[in-house]
């Protein structure tokens, strides 16, 4: 990589430069006079102006403009670097090309320069050249000079001259696939073997993991004998080996497990699955498996990194996008076109959730762009696809069929695991890391929707595009079409599906149902259900989804849902007809299909059978039960919802979810396991039993394991972290947390006081908005830089990155936010809560309440957030953390949500304040304070 000190004859833009933080904005002029001006003086400024920042669209929102010109180096990275990781800032953008960062806030504008020469200079040697020519596709993005305003100077800093009326090959020179490597078919593997793992076999795999300079951890060993349970041979069908483990933090529960899932591996050739919840806990197994395979080459074959269709870049969507970039009249698709086409000739996998994927990127860009890429409505055309072979998709099946680990997700794993028939490959041998969230992920997995979104995405995956709009959606007759033109009866049922399919809702279902002009019998049902849930829920005035329980219907209702259930039954008849036609199709083959055909037809009929079973199945079932309330069962919740975002009414629908979802998520996974290891930090809620035992009541319901048959163990390993030396809990008695002022105060107090290095969780977004709102500029005149999910325009995981990047920021969240922090050290070392995250009170939480222990189910969800909140605290040993909750209502019996060992302080604002200045003084003593200079982006 190039450095700043490497000569070169770089032009540059003569532009202002500016960055801008949540109270002013800081301009360099072209002639080198800096000013630090308003928000609304700056935009008055650079009206009219180009000008050279740090991710525009977050300039904007800052600024509160619709549009401005903008020279955006986080853009230039994208395309010089396009899978090297960089925090979106401008002291980000200089650790990652190893230059010094600015040490004032005042130097950040002329650091920007620095920044794009030496992303100038490292396109002099651009490794992915050969597959992305930087030139073809810069001309490209220019569009003749009305486009990216990068493409001149990419042009002068190569050495060669633009022409901004050359001609633009569009398509030809954003032909990526063409250089990306071919998979090729290969025999099935063969079954795995038997053979157990000795403790004495994962001990030793783990001091390799460790290393010889590894401390000793007796726990970890002693946690690793406790897994090597689910690796030992079935006694018999019905009793797989189950290890229900709760490992506290700094266990290193993560090469624990590893140990013997890798020596089962390797003694066997079969493979071990793990599955996470979060992308994050996906990458940090990744980087831990680089201990295991510290040769990249040897890791790629062992390694497979497994996730839905989704999440990888489709070569088809992106040719069609390629197709237009040179006639676009938007910019952004062809600035968006060049960088994607960069993009994906470096990435490893074509991963648009992975590790070489900037999430930032979706904000420069726009999701239609980058992550809309992706085949997320199941439209795949398989072996029709002039990129098939090539498929990032296909590559990570078939890698994943011949791997050692696979690392995947619970999503994943839960439908894998639903859906599989007969010769279907599923892991016999599974680890369920963060399984508190099996309980959620389940609860999703296995729910049923039948509302306008979901029915209207159903229409377009049959039907395609219509009204003559231009779109990458493919029905069923272009996917199929070719593959049974020649079979009557199949052709038949293709042709009642297509007919079948024009009673569903497609665009424009919003207006039609408000405006009585309902179309269709599906239309027709969801235009009463918003009248009925409009008619009888509480606080429709307010931010959140409104719902109501389904019986009593309103009088019109049944009629609707018996004729909606009848054109469910008509189009869900031939789908199976067609499916159970393609099997057979695939069965009466006497080798002449080609294999790619075939894998084609088996694709196809299952994607008919999983929305014929799943889907159109629960919909009709359900519509059952308005027509006939006896046949109702406990084991589901009905209600009838408006959803809402920001009080906006975004879909609307009849919901049907399984009181318990871990009964169909055990007995779906329980006849493929013959051994499964569930793990986490935060399994039990800590509400031990008066006799000292330890109850494990709150890790059976989310875990499932009492539906489980087997050999079931359960162990806890408490973390060695001296939590009573290293943290404090913090109660404050004085601040009103229904008066939002008092809580906004109180969080600019707390912040000040611990000098940044804060997270602020919310239970609600408007009282995250309306707290930044007060807070933003005060801390800003503090050199305090604040970040908010839900305001910025910067993707959460980005906000995070930039958050753990700086030790004086501070970030607010929904209480969701929680799971994706894992920030060791000074960056966070102070947690707020600004109330009791009790359950919101849903139809679906009732019921549950009721089947789970009332009272004590609201406590254990509520202990199991706060637990898992005060984890972030404490990542490494030598962590110190405080932990706040802004809430005088806050119980006592909920205590115990915290080590015992842990000092707990009921007091006000101004003492709460004198507790965490001295907490951190030592900090500050050791010289461990913050970095100057820090920044937004």
């Amino acid at each position: 990589m190039q450095t700043a000190e490497q000569p070169s004859s770089i032009a540059l833009p003569d532009i202002p430069a500016m960055i801008v933080t949540n109270n002013h904005a800081i301009i360099l002029s072209p002639d080198g006079e800096l000013q630090t001006l308003s928000h609304d003086r700056a935009k008055f400024y650079i009206h009219g102006k180009q000008v050279l920042v740090c991710h525009a669209p977050y300039t904007r929102s800052k600024l509160d403009l619709e549009e401005f010109y903008a020279f955006d180096v986080l853009e230039l990275f994208a395309f010089v670097h396009p899978v090297l990781f960089t925090v979106p800032t401008p002291h980000g953008l200089c650790r990652s090309l190893h230059l010094k960062p600015p040490p004032h806030e005042e130097d950040i504008p002329l650091s920007l320069f620095d920044i794009a020469k030496t992303l100038l200079l490292d396109l002099q040697n651009d490794p992915w050249k050969a597959k992305a020519d930087p030139l073809k596709i810069a001309q490209i993005m220019g569009l003749n000079g009305k486009g990216w305003p990068w493409t001149p100077y990419i042009f002068e800093a190569l050495g060669t001259p633009y022409d901004k009326d050359g001609a633009l090959a569009g398509k030809a020179d954003l032909n990526i696939w063409r250089h990306l490597p071919e998979w090729s078919e290969e025999a099935p593997p063969p079954p795995p073997g038997h053979e157990g793992v000795s403790e004495q076999e994962a001990h030793e795999r783990l001091s390799l993991l460790l290393g010889r300079t590894a401390e000793s951890r007796p726990t970890q060993r002693e946690y690793s004998t406790k897994i090597t349970h689910i690796f030992q041979p079935m006694q018999n069908e019905e009793t797989p080996s189950i290890a229900i483990s709760e490992a506290g933090t700094g266990i290193g529960k993560t090469l624990g497990y590893l140990a013997p899932a890798s020596v089962w591996s390797e003694k066997n050739q079969g493979a071990v699955w793990i599955s996470t919840y979060t992308k994050n806990l996906q990458r940090q197994i990744d980087r831990e498996l680089s201990r295991l395979y510290p040769d990249m080459d040897i890791k790629d074959r062992h390694v497979a990194i497994r996730k839905g269709r989704e999440n990888y870049l489709c070569l088809l969507n992106f040719e069609d996008m390629a197709g237009g970039a040179s006639l676009a009249h938007n910019i952004t698709h062809a600035v968006a076109a060049g960088i994607m086409a960069r993009w994906a000739a470096a990435s490893r996998d074509g991963d648009l959730s992975g590790d070489d994927f900037p999430g930032w990127l979706s904000g420069l860009l726009g999701y239609r762009y980058t992550g809309g890429l992706a085949d997320r409505r199941g439209e795949c055309i398989f072996s029709a696809c002039d990129h098939y072979h090539r498929c990032f998709v296909e590559r990570s099946i078939r890698k994943s069929k011949r791997a050692s680990i696979v690392v995947a997700n619970h999503a994943l794993v839960m439908i894998q695991a639903a859906m599989a028939t007969a010769g279907d490959e599923v892991p016999t041998r599974l680890i369920f890391d963060e399984g508190h969230h099996l309980f959620q992920a389940a609860d999703s997995a296995f729910a049923g929707h039948l509302t306008a979104k979901e029915t209207r995405d159903l229409r377009r995956w049959l039907l395609g595009a219509e009204g003559g709009k231009r779109s990458r959606a493919r029905g069923l007759q272009k996917r199929i079409e070719d593959l049974i033109s020649d079979d009557p009866k199949a052709m038949q049922s293709l042709q009642a599906i297509l007919f079948a399919a024009q009673s569903l809702p497609t665009e424009g279902w919003s207006k039609r149902i408000t405006q009585n002009a309902a179309f269709g019998a599906a239309e027709q049902f969801l235009s009463l259900v918003m009248q009925q849930v409009h008619a009888r829920a509480d606080d429709r005035a307010g931010p959140y989804s409104l719902e109501v329980p389904v019986h009593p219907v309103l009088d019109a209702l049944p009629e609707y849902a018996k004729a909606l259930q009848k054109e469910l039954q008509a189009l869900q008849k031939p789908m199976q007809h067609l499916a159970k036609h393609l099997h057979q199709k695939l069965e009466d083959d006497e080798g002449t299909l080609e294999s790619d055909t075939k894998k084609r037809l088996e694709s196809v009929a299952k994607s008919l059978e999983r929305r014929a079973s799943m889907s159109l199945n629960a919909w009709i079932g359900m519509l059952e039960t308005l027509l006939k309330p006896e046949s109702q069962s406990d084991e589901f919740v009905d209600w009838f919802e408006i959803e809402r975002i920001d009080g906006k009414p975004v879909d609307v629908g009849f919901y049907r979810h399984y009181t318990d979802p871990m009964k169909p998520f055990t007995a779906a996974i329980q006849s493929h396991i013959h051994g499964m290891a569930v793990t986490s930090a935060t399994l039990k809620d800590g509400s031990d039993g008066l006799d000292g035992s330890d109850d494990w009541d709150s890790a059976d319901i989310q875990t499932g394991s009492h539906h489980m048959k087997g050999e079931i163990e359960h162990s806890s390993f408490p973390s060695s972290f001296d939590y009573g030396q290293r943290t404090k809990v913090l109660i404050l008695s004085d601040v009103r947390k229904e008066d939002m002022g008092q809580v906004a105060k109180a969080y600019e107090v707390l912040f000040k006081a611990a000098k940044g290095g804060a997270l602020g969780i919310f239970t609600a977004i408007q009282r995250l908005k309306a707290v930044h709102d007060k807070i933003a500029a005060p801390l800003d005149e503090h050199h305090i830089p604040l970040y908010a999910q839900h305001v910025d325009a910067v993707d959460t995981g980005s906000l995070i990155d930039m958050f753990r990047d700086q030790d004086n920021a501070c970030l607010l969240g929904t209480d969701a936010i929680r799971d994706g922090v894992d920030v060791p050290g000074r960056s966070l070392r102070l947690l707020v809560f600004d109330r009791v995250p009790w359950p919101r009170p849903t139809i679906l939480h009732k019921a549950r309440r009721n089947r789970f222990g009332g009272r004590q189910y609201d406590e254990m969800l509520t202990r199991m957030k706060l637990k898992q909140a005060y984890g972030r605290l404490i990542r490494k040993a030598e962590d110190r953390g405080i932990f706040v909750m802004m809430d005088s209502m806050f119980p006592s019996r909920l205590h115990n949500a915290f080590p015992d060992d842990v000092e707990i302080i009921k007091c006000g604002l101004a003492e709460a304040r004198n507790h965490i200045e001295t907490f951190f003084t030592a900090d500050d003593d050791t010289g461990t304070g913050r970095r100057s200079g820090e920044d937004a982006p």
